[in-house]
Protein backbone atom coordinates (compact mmCIF):
# COMPACT_ATOMS: atom_id res chain seq x y z
CA UNK A 1 0.00 0.00 0.00
CA UNK A 2 1.32 3.47 -0.83
CA UNK A 3 0.98 6.32 1.70
CA UNK A 4 2.15 9.09 0.31
CA UNK A 5 2.94 12.76 1.60
CA UNK A 6 2.43 14.99 -1.43
CA UNK A 7 0.62 14.60 -4.82
CA UNK A 8 3.16 12.33 -7.04
CA UNK A 9 4.24 14.70 -10.15
CA UNK A 10 6.56 13.73 -12.93
CA UNK A 11 9.71 13.49 -12.01
CA UNK A 12 13.15 13.32 -14.48
CA UNK A 13 15.56 12.23 -11.78
CA UNK A 14 14.37 8.44 -10.55
CA UNK A 15 13.25 8.65 -7.08
CA UNK A 16 15.27 7.33 -4.39
CA UNK A 17 13.20 4.72 -2.47
CA UNK A 18 15.01 3.26 0.88
CA UNK A 19 13.96 0.24 2.92
CA UNK A 20 14.12 0.43 6.44
CA UNK A 21 15.00 -2.82 8.21
CA UNK A 22 19.22 -4.14 8.20
CA UNK A 23 19.22 -0.94 5.59
CA UNK A 24 18.24 2.63 7.07
CA UNK A 25 18.31 0.66 10.28
CA UNK A 26 20.67 -1.88 11.30
CA UNK A 27 18.64 -3.81 13.17
CA UNK A 28 15.24 -5.53 12.40
CA UNK A 29 12.58 -3.08 14.13
CA UNK A 30 9.88 -6.06 14.04
CA UNK A 31 12.36 -7.99 16.04
CA UNK A 32 13.13 -5.18 18.16
CA UNK A 33 9.14 -4.00 18.84
CA UNK A 34 8.51 -7.58 19.91
CA UNK A 35 11.42 -7.51 22.48
CA UNK A 36 9.98 -4.60 23.69
CA UNK A 37 6.85 -6.06 24.20
CA UNK A 38 7.92 -9.28 25.96
CA UNK A 39 9.62 -6.76 28.13
CA UNK A 40 6.67 -4.13 28.89
CA UNK A 41 3.35 -6.83 28.16
CA UNK A 42 4.43 -9.73 28.40
CA UNK A 43 1.24 -11.46 28.56
CA UNK A 44 0.72 -10.42 25.28
CA UNK A 45 3.18 -12.59 24.00
CA UNK A 46 0.65 -15.30 24.45
CA UNK A 47 -1.38 -13.92 21.52
CA UNK A 48 1.36 -13.66 19.00
CA UNK A 49 0.40 -17.03 17.22
CA UNK A 50 -3.20 -15.50 16.60
CA UNK A 51 -1.70 -12.22 14.94
CA UNK A 52 0.57 -14.51 12.73
CA UNK A 53 -2.17 -16.76 11.53
CA UNK A 54 -4.19 -13.47 10.51
CA UNK A 55 -0.77 -12.84 8.33
CA UNK A 56 2.64 -10.82 8.98
CA UNK A 57 0.95 -7.93 7.63
CA UNK A 58 -1.50 -8.34 10.48
CA UNK A 59 0.89 -8.89 13.41
CA UNK A 60 3.60 -6.18 12.47
CA UNK A 61 0.07 -3.87 12.83
CA UNK A 62 -0.85 -5.54 16.32
CA UNK A 63 3.13 -5.29 17.78
CA UNK A 64 3.45 -1.49 16.65
CA UNK A 65 0.04 -0.70 18.13
CA UNK A 66 0.92 -2.52 21.79
CA UNK A 67 4.55 -0.41 22.37
CA UNK A 68 5.68 2.17 20.91
CA UNK A 69 9.44 1.79 20.10
CA UNK A 70 11.99 4.70 20.38
CA UNK A 71 12.34 5.48 16.90
CA UNK A 72 14.76 8.26 17.96
CA UNK A 73 17.78 5.84 19.11
CA UNK A 74 17.63 3.10 16.59
CA UNK A 75 20.95 2.20 15.25
CA UNK A 76 20.99 4.24 12.53
CA UNK A 77 23.43 3.42 9.27
CA UNK A 78 24.95 6.64 9.28
CA UNK A 79 26.94 6.90 5.80
CA UNK A 80 23.96 6.01 4.22
CA UNK A 81 21.98 8.75 6.51
CA UNK A 82 24.18 11.29 5.43
CA UNK A 83 24.22 10.43 2.05
CA UNK A 84 20.18 10.67 2.13
CA UNK A 85 20.84 14.11 3.67
CA UNK A 86 22.79 15.30 0.77
CA UNK A 87 20.22 13.94 -1.76
CA UNK A 88 17.63 15.43 0.22
CA UNK A 89 19.57 18.55 0.09
CA UNK A 90 19.57 18.81 -3.65
CA UNK A 91 15.52 18.19 -3.73
CA UNK A 92 15.50 14.90 -4.53
CA UNK A 93 12.41 12.90 -4.11
CA UNK A 94 13.21 10.21 -1.40
CA UNK A 95 10.76 7.54 -0.15
CA UNK A 96 10.82 5.12 2.48
CA UNK A 97 10.31 1.84 1.18
CA UNK A 98 9.68 -0.89 3.94
CA UNK A 99 8.02 -3.74 4.71
CA UNK A 100 6.97 -2.90 8.64
CA UNK A 101 3.79 -1.57 9.62
CA UNK A 102 2.86 1.95 8.25
CA UNK A 103 2.47 3.34 12.03
CA UNK A 104 6.08 2.64 12.51
CA UNK A 105 7.28 3.47 9.27
CA UNK A 106 5.83 7.11 9.44
CA UNK A 107 7.07 7.75 13.13
CA UNK A 108 10.60 7.08 11.61
CA UNK A 109 10.53 9.27 8.54
CA UNK A 110 8.66 12.10 10.40
CA UNK A 111 11.71 11.95 13.16
CA UNK A 112 14.46 11.81 10.41
CA UNK A 113 12.36 14.40 8.15
CA UNK A 114 14.09 13.42 5.09
CA UNK A 115 11.37 11.51 3.07
CA UNK A 116 8.53 13.07 0.66
CA UNK A 117 6.12 9.92 1.38
CA UNK A 118 6.35 6.59 2.95
CA UNK A 119 5.36 3.19 1.74
CA UNK A 120 4.76 0.54 4.29
CA UNK A 121 2.47 -2.48 5.06
CA UNK A 122 -0.81 -1.52 5.93
CA UNK A 123 -1.93 -4.25 8.59
CA UNK A 124 -3.17 -6.38 5.33
CA UNK A 125 -0.64 -6.20 2.55
CA UNK A 126 2.99 -7.17 4.01
CA UNK A 127 5.07 -4.85 1.18
CA UNK A 128 7.62 -7.04 0.83
CA UNK A 129 9.45 -8.67 -2.71
CA UNK A 130 7.08 -8.36 -5.28
CA UNK A 131 4.22 -6.99 -3.49
CA UNK A 132 7.15 -3.76 -3.06
CA UNK A 133 8.27 -4.12 -6.33
CA UNK A 134 4.44 -3.49 -7.88
CA UNK A 135 4.14 -0.73 -5.36
CA UNK A 136 6.92 1.06 -6.85
CA UNK A 137 5.45 0.04 -10.58
CA UNK A 138 2.36 1.75 -9.45
CA UNK A 139 3.61 4.76 -8.31
CA UNK A 140 6.82 5.36 -10.03
CA UNK A 141 6.66 3.73 -13.65
CA UNK A 142 10.20 2.58 -14.06
CA UNK A 143 11.83 5.77 -12.82
CA UNK A 144 13.21 4.86 -9.21
CA UNK A 145 15.93 3.78 -7.97
CA UNK A 146 16.31 1.53 -4.40
CA UNK A 147 18.59 0.60 -1.62
CA UNK A 148 17.89 -2.54 0.19
CA UNK A 149 20.03 -4.77 1.98
CA UNK A 150 18.49 -8.98 1.84
CA UNK A 151 17.48 -11.59 -0.65
CA UNK A 152 13.54 -10.27 -0.78
CA UNK A 153 15.04 -6.60 -2.20
CA UNK A 154 16.53 -8.56 -4.76
CA UNK A 155 13.30 -8.52 -7.54
CA UNK A 156 13.52 -4.67 -6.74
CA UNK A 157 17.19 -4.16 -7.05
CA UNK A 158 17.20 -6.03 -10.26
CA UNK A 159 14.74 -3.65 -12.35
CA UNK A 160 15.63 -0.14 -10.21
CA UNK A 161 17.68 2.62 -12.03
CA UNK A 162 20.77 2.43 -10.06
CA UNK A 163 20.16 -0.42 -7.20
CA UNK A 164 22.35 0.19 -4.14
CA UNK A 165 23.08 -2.02 -1.04
CA UNK A 166 23.51 -1.12 2.59
CA UNK A 167 25.20 -3.77 5.04
CA UNK A 168 24.02 -6.52 2.44
CA UNK A 169 23.36 -10.68 4.01
CA UNK A 170 25.98 -12.78 1.95
CA UNK A 171 22.88 -14.24 0.74
CA UNK A 172 21.86 -10.95 -1.32
CA UNK A 173 25.19 -10.51 -2.32
CA UNK A 174 25.33 -14.34 -3.59
CA UNK A 175 22.35 -13.44 -5.48
CA UNK A 176 23.22 -10.17 -7.41
CA UNK A 177 26.38 -11.79 -8.75
CA UNK A 178 24.67 -14.38 -9.94
CA UNK A 179 21.93 -12.16 -11.57
CA UNK A 180 25.11 -9.90 -12.56
CA UNK A 181 23.47 -7.23 -10.61
CA UNK A 182 26.82 -4.42 -9.90
CA UNK A 183 25.13 -2.26 -7.18
CA UNK A 184 26.45 1.49 -7.68
CA UNK A 185 26.91 2.26 -4.21
CA UNK A 186 27.70 0.13 -0.75
CA UNK A 187 26.42 1.63 1.96
CA UNK A 188 28.62 -0.62 4.78
CA UNK A 189 28.45 0.43 8.51
CA UNK A 190 29.59 -2.87 11.17
CA UNK A 191 32.10 -4.37 12.76
CA UNK A 192 33.68 -8.10 12.58
CA UNK A 193 31.47 -10.42 13.79
CA UNK A 194 33.90 -12.09 15.74
CA UNK A 195 34.44 -8.73 17.53
CA UNK A 196 30.81 -8.58 17.81
CA UNK A 197 30.56 -11.64 19.41
CA UNK A 198 33.38 -11.92 21.97
CA UNK A 199 31.79 -8.37 23.22
CA UNK A 200 28.19 -10.08 23.51
CA UNK A 201 29.23 -13.27 24.98
CA UNK A 202 31.42 -10.64 27.87
CA UNK A 203 34.08 -13.31 27.89
CA UNK A 204 35.75 -11.12 30.03
CA UNK A 205 32.87 -11.85 32.55
CA UNK A 206 34.04 -16.09 32.93
CA UNK A 207 36.73 -14.18 35.16
CA UNK A 208 34.03 -14.43 37.69
CA UNK A 209 33.86 -18.14 37.62
CA UNK A 210 36.86 -18.69 38.92
CA UNK A 211 35.10 -18.26 42.40
CA UNK A 212 34.06 -22.10 41.41
CA UNK A 213 37.85 -23.48 42.12
CA UNK A 214 37.98 -21.73 45.63
CA UNK A 215 36.35 -24.65 47.76
CA UNK A 216 38.78 -27.08 46.22
CA UNK A 217 41.66 -24.50 46.68
CA UNK A 218 40.65 -23.05 49.93
CA UNK A 219 40.07 -26.69 51.60
CA UNK A 220 43.43 -27.51 49.46
CA UNK A 221 42.09 -30.65 48.12
CA UNK A 222 43.94 -30.67 45.23
CA UNK A 223 43.43 -33.77 42.94
CA UNK A 224 43.01 -34.24 39.26
CA UNK A 225 39.55 -35.40 39.43
CA UNK A 226 38.63 -32.31 41.78
CA UNK A 227 40.79 -29.80 39.43
CA UNK A 228 38.90 -31.92 36.16
CA UNK A 229 34.80 -31.51 37.89
CA UNK A 230 35.74 -27.70 38.93
CA UNK A 231 36.89 -27.00 35.29
CA UNK A 232 34.53 -28.75 33.50
CA UNK A 233 31.97 -26.23 36.41
CA UNK A 234 33.61 -23.26 35.17
CA UNK A 235 32.73 -24.07 30.97
CA UNK A 236 29.61 -25.05 32.10
CA UNK A 237 29.00 -21.79 33.90
CA UNK A 238 30.32 -19.44 31.28
CA UNK A 239 28.12 -20.68 28.80
CA UNK A 240 25.28 -20.00 30.91
CA UNK A 241 26.34 -16.79 31.96
CA UNK A 242 27.04 -15.72 28.45
CA UNK A 243 23.34 -16.69 27.17
CA UNK A 244 21.98 -15.10 30.33
CA UNK A 245 23.96 -11.96 29.18
CA UNK A 246 22.48 -11.78 25.45
CA UNK A 247 18.82 -12.14 27.22
CA UNK A 248 19.83 -9.38 29.44
CA UNK A 249 20.64 -7.48 26.00
CA UNK A 250 17.76 -8.23 23.90
CA UNK A 251 15.38 -7.23 26.90
CA UNK A 252 17.60 -4.10 27.34
CA UNK A 253 18.29 -2.96 23.64
CA UNK A 254 15.96 0.39 24.13
CA UNK A 255 17.38 1.15 27.18
CA UNK A 256 21.13 0.58 26.10
CA UNK A 257 20.26 3.03 23.28
CA UNK A 258 20.09 5.97 25.11
CA UNK A 259 23.00 5.12 27.16
CA UNK A 260 25.73 6.61 26.20
CA UNK A 261 28.29 3.61 26.45
CA UNK A 262 25.96 0.30 26.42
CA UNK A 263 24.44 2.06 23.05
CA UNK A 264 27.81 0.47 21.15
CA UNK A 265 26.66 -3.37 22.57
CA UNK A 266 26.35 -5.32 19.60
CA UNK A 267 22.63 -6.08 19.48
CA UNK A 268 21.76 -2.45 20.46
CA UNK A 269 24.31 -1.07 17.90
CA UNK A 270 22.69 -3.36 15.27
CA UNK A 271 25.90 -5.42 14.64
CA UNK A 272 24.56 -8.48 15.68
CA UNK A 273 21.01 -9.31 14.84
CA UNK A 274 18.32 -10.33 17.33
CA UNK A 275 17.63 -13.76 15.77
CA UNK A 276 21.51 -14.71 15.87
CA UNK A 277 21.74 -14.15 19.32
CA UNK A 278 18.34 -16.08 20.48
CA UNK A 279 20.44 -19.32 18.73
CA UNK A 280 23.16 -18.65 20.61
CA UNK A 281 21.39 -18.24 23.83
CA UNK A 282 19.32 -21.85 22.68
CA UNK A 283 23.07 -23.28 21.69
CA UNK A 284 24.90 -22.11 24.96
CA UNK A 285 22.40 -23.73 27.40
CA UNK A 286 22.24 -26.99 25.40
CA UNK A 287 26.26 -27.21 25.95
CA UNK A 288 26.14 -25.81 29.53
CA UNK A 289 23.51 -28.56 30.50
CA UNK A 290 25.29 -31.43 28.50
CA UNK A 291 28.70 -30.48 30.44
CA UNK A 292 26.60 -30.34 33.61
CA UNK A 293 25.03 -33.65 32.95
CA UNK A 294 28.30 -35.26 31.98
CA UNK A 295 30.62 -33.97 34.77
CA UNK A 296 29.63 -36.88 37.72
CA UNK A 297 30.64 -39.68 35.17
CA UNK A 298 33.56 -37.65 34.12
CA UNK A 299 35.49 -37.11 37.97
CA UNK A 300 34.13 -41.09 38.46
CA UNK A 301 36.15 -42.14 35.77
CA UNK A 302 39.26 -40.21 36.80
CA UNK A 303 39.06 -41.22 40.39
CA UNK A 304 36.55 -43.69 41.59
CA UNK A 305 37.38 -43.00 45.19
CA UNK A 306 36.58 -38.85 44.48
CA UNK A 307 32.62 -40.04 42.53
CA UNK A 308 29.90 -37.12 43.82
CA UNK A 309 27.75 -38.03 46.22
CA UNK A 310 25.47 -36.13 44.88
CA UNK A 311 25.73 -36.18 41.23
CA UNK A 312 23.38 -33.91 40.28
CA UNK A 313 23.66 -31.15 42.84
CA UNK A 314 25.68 -28.65 40.57
CA UNK A 315 23.14 -29.39 37.72
CA UNK A 316 20.57 -27.63 40.73
CA UNK A 317 22.61 -24.77 40.95
CA UNK A 318 23.63 -23.87 37.41
CA UNK A 319 19.77 -24.09 37.03
CA UNK A 320 18.84 -21.82 40.34
CA UNK A 321 21.53 -19.39 38.61
CA UNK A 322 19.72 -19.45 35.44
CA UNK A 323 16.03 -18.68 37.06
CA UNK A 324 17.63 -15.81 39.07
CA UNK A 325 19.20 -14.33 36.33
CA UNK A 326 16.86 -14.76 34.20
CA UNK A 327 14.26 -12.90 36.98
CA UNK A 328 16.73 -10.63 37.50
CA UNK A 329 16.98 -9.59 33.70
CA UNK A 330 13.02 -9.26 33.72
CA UNK A 331 12.20 -7.59 37.14
CA UNK A 332 14.16 -7.66 39.53
CA UNK A 333 17.22 -5.36 38.17
CA UNK A 334 14.38 -2.72 38.75
CA UNK A 335 13.55 -3.39 42.49
CA UNK A 336 15.79 -0.92 44.88
CA UNK A 337 17.87 -2.95 46.79
CA UNK A 338 16.88 -6.35 46.30
CA UNK A 339 18.72 -6.00 42.99
CA UNK A 340 21.58 -5.36 45.03
CA UNK A 341 21.25 -8.78 47.01
CA UNK A 342 20.53 -10.65 43.98
CA UNK A 343 23.84 -9.45 42.08
CA UNK A 344 25.99 -10.57 45.06
CA UNK A 345 24.01 -13.77 45.48
CA UNK A 346 25.18 -14.52 42.04
CA UNK A 347 28.56 -14.40 42.88
CA UNK A 348 28.01 -16.72 46.25
CA UNK A 349 25.89 -19.07 43.94
CA UNK A 350 29.49 -19.49 42.10
CA UNK A 351 31.01 -21.03 44.74
CA UNK A 352 28.06 -22.73 46.17
CA UNK A 353 28.19 -24.58 42.16
CA UNK A 354 31.99 -25.04 43.50
CA UNK A 355 31.11 -26.65 45.93
CA UNK A 356 28.37 -28.84 44.41
CA UNK A 357 30.70 -29.84 41.52
CA UNK A 358 33.79 -31.29 43.45
CA UNK A 359 32.34 -32.74 46.74
CA UNK A 360 33.92 -30.16 48.84
CA UNK A 361 31.91 -28.23 51.51
CA UNK A 362 31.85 -24.86 51.43
CA UNK A 363 33.38 -23.61 54.85
CA UNK A 364 31.47 -20.72 57.06
CA UNK A 365 33.97 -18.69 56.78
CA UNK A 366 34.14 -18.56 52.74
CA UNK A 367 30.45 -18.12 53.05
CA UNK A 368 30.59 -15.16 55.51
CA UNK A 369 32.98 -13.34 53.94
CA UNK A 370 31.46 -14.04 50.17
CA UNK A 371 28.28 -12.59 51.28
CA UNK A 372 29.74 -9.31 52.55
CA UNK A 373 32.49 -8.81 49.98
CA UNK A 374 30.66 -9.23 46.63
CA UNK A 375 27.50 -7.36 48.39
CA UNK A 376 30.15 -4.54 48.19
CA UNK A 377 31.08 -5.30 44.84
CA UNK A 378 27.15 -5.05 44.08
CA UNK A 379 27.04 -1.70 45.69
CA UNK A 380 29.76 -0.32 43.80
CA UNK A 381 28.33 -1.34 40.20
CA UNK A 382 25.15 0.68 41.38
CA UNK A 383 27.20 3.46 42.74
CA UNK A 384 29.07 3.97 40.08
CA UNK A 385 26.71 4.42 37.65
CA UNK A 386 24.90 6.70 39.67
CA UNK A 387 28.12 8.48 39.85
CA UNK A 388 28.53 8.58 36.22
CA UNK A 389 24.77 9.52 35.74
CA UNK A 390 25.29 12.88 37.76
CA UNK A 391 28.09 14.20 36.00
CA UNK A 392 25.84 13.56 33.40
CA UNK A 393 23.03 15.88 34.28
CA UNK A 394 21.20 13.29 34.75
CA UNK A 395 18.83 12.91 38.02
CA UNK A 396 17.24 9.24 38.00
CA UNK A 397 19.09 5.87 36.58
CA UNK A 398 16.39 4.85 33.67
CA UNK A 399 14.93 1.45 34.26
CA UNK A 400 16.72 1.06 38.06
CA UNK A 401 14.81 3.04 40.41
CA UNK A 402 17.83 4.87 41.84
CA UNK A 403 17.43 8.64 42.49
CA UNK A 404 21.03 10.87 42.51
CA UNK A 405 20.18 11.56 46.26
CA UNK A 406 20.82 7.81 46.92
CA UNK A 407 24.47 7.87 46.16
CA UNK A 408 25.75 8.63 49.98
CA UNK A 409 23.69 5.77 51.07
CA UNK A 410 24.92 3.36 48.82
CA UNK A 411 28.14 4.56 49.47
CA UNK A 412 27.78 3.97 53.38
CA UNK A 413 26.07 0.86 52.23
CA UNK A 414 28.94 -0.86 50.04
CA UNK A 415 31.78 0.74 51.83
CA UNK A 416 30.55 -1.00 55.17
CA UNK A 417 30.02 -4.23 53.35
CA UNK A 418 33.87 -4.20 52.25
CA UNK A 419 35.02 -3.44 55.28
CA UNK A 420 32.77 -6.26 57.57
CA UNK A 421 34.17 -9.10 54.85
CA UNK A 422 37.71 -7.76 56.04
CA UNK A 423 36.36 -8.27 59.64
CA UNK A 424 35.27 -11.87 58.87
CA UNK A 425 38.87 -12.27 57.10
CA UNK A 426 40.31 -11.07 60.93
CA UNK A 427 37.71 -13.78 63.38
CA UNK A 428 38.95 -16.36 60.80
CA UNK A 429 42.59 -15.85 61.29
CA UNK A 430 42.20 -15.80 64.85
CA UNK A 431 40.42 -19.05 64.67
CA UNK A 432 41.61 -22.34 64.80
CA UNK A 433 40.69 -23.56 62.03
CA UNK A 434 42.94 -21.27 59.77
CA UNK A 435 46.04 -23.46 61.98
CA UNK A 436 44.36 -26.75 60.92
CA UNK A 437 45.28 -25.73 56.87
CA UNK A 438 48.42 -23.19 57.57
CA UNK A 439 51.92 -23.48 59.12
CA UNK A 440 52.39 -20.07 59.38
CA UNK A 441 48.99 -18.35 60.10
CA UNK A 442 50.18 -15.13 61.44
CA UNK A 443 51.32 -14.16 57.98
CA UNK A 444 47.93 -14.39 57.28
CA UNK A 445 47.61 -11.13 58.70
CA UNK A 446 48.90 -9.41 56.19
CA UNK A 447 46.00 -9.72 54.04
CA UNK A 448 44.11 -7.55 55.85
CA UNK A 449 45.77 -4.17 55.19
CA UNK A 450 46.04 -5.33 51.04
CA UNK A 451 42.21 -6.46 51.40
CA UNK A 452 41.92 -2.82 53.04
CA UNK A 453 43.58 -1.32 50.36
CA UNK A 454 42.15 -2.65 47.31
CA UNK A 455 38.33 -2.09 49.00
CA UNK A 456 39.31 1.69 49.98
CA UNK A 457 41.08 2.27 46.53
CA UNK A 458 37.77 0.86 44.67
CA UNK A 459 35.45 3.06 46.43
CA UNK A 460 37.73 6.20 46.17
CA UNK A 461 37.59 5.37 42.81
CA UNK A 462 34.04 5.60 42.04
CA UNK A 463 33.96 8.31 44.48
CA UNK A 464 35.70 10.26 42.31
CA UNK A 465 33.66 9.01 38.97
CA UNK A 466 37.19 7.23 37.52
CA UNK A 467 35.55 3.33 38.16
CA UNK A 468 33.94 1.39 35.08
CA UNK A 469 30.50 0.35 36.49
CA UNK A 470 31.82 -3.45 36.28
CA UNK A 471 34.04 -3.99 39.20
CA UNK A 472 35.03 -7.00 37.86
CA UNK A 473 36.23 -5.09 34.27
CA UNK A 474 37.84 -2.59 36.88
CA UNK A 475 39.97 -5.48 38.84
CA UNK A 476 40.88 -7.86 35.59
CA UNK A 477 42.17 -4.45 33.86
CA UNK A 478 43.56 -2.44 36.49
CA UNK A 479 47.19 -2.95 37.13
CA UNK A 480 47.27 -1.72 40.64
CA UNK A 481 44.01 -4.45 41.30
CA UNK A 482 46.61 -7.26 39.61
CA UNK A 483 49.80 -6.41 41.79
CA UNK A 484 47.45 -6.36 45.08
CA UNK A 485 46.13 -9.51 43.21
CA UNK A 486 49.80 -11.51 43.13
CA UNK A 487 50.74 -10.29 46.39
CA UNK A 488 47.79 -11.62 48.40
CA UNK A 489 48.78 -14.93 46.50
CA UNK A 490 52.18 -14.77 47.42
CA UNK A 491 50.80 -14.28 51.40
CA UNK A 492 49.01 -17.06 51.17
CA UNK A 493 51.58 -19.61 49.69
CA UNK A 494 53.94 -18.14 52.56
CA UNK A 495 51.19 -19.05 54.86
CA UNK A 496 51.11 -22.76 53.90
Amino acid sequence: MVISDTVLAPVTSPVLCVDLDGTLVKSDTLVDSTLALARQHPALLLRLPGWLMEGKASLKKHITASVSLDVAHLPYNRELLQYLEQEHAKGRPIYLATAADEALARRVADHLGLFDGVLASDGAKNLAGNNKLAAFQQAFGDNFCYIGNASPDLPLLRSCREPMVANPTPALSAALRRANVIPVRTFSEKTSSLKAWSKAIRIHQWAKNILIFLPVLLAHALSPALFAAAGMAVLSFGLCASATYIVNDLLDIEADRIHPRKRRRPFASGDLSAISGVGVIVAFLIASIAIAIALPAVVAHISPAKALVRPYHFLAWLAIYAVTTLAYSLRLKRAVLVDVIVLSGLYTIRILAGSAATGVDVSTWLASFSIFFFLSLAFVKRFAELENLRERGGVMSKGRGYHISDVEQLRSFGSASGYVSVAVLTLYISNLDAAQLYTHTKRLWLLVPVLLLWISRLWLQASRGELDEDPVVYAITDRRSLLLGAVVLLIVLSAL
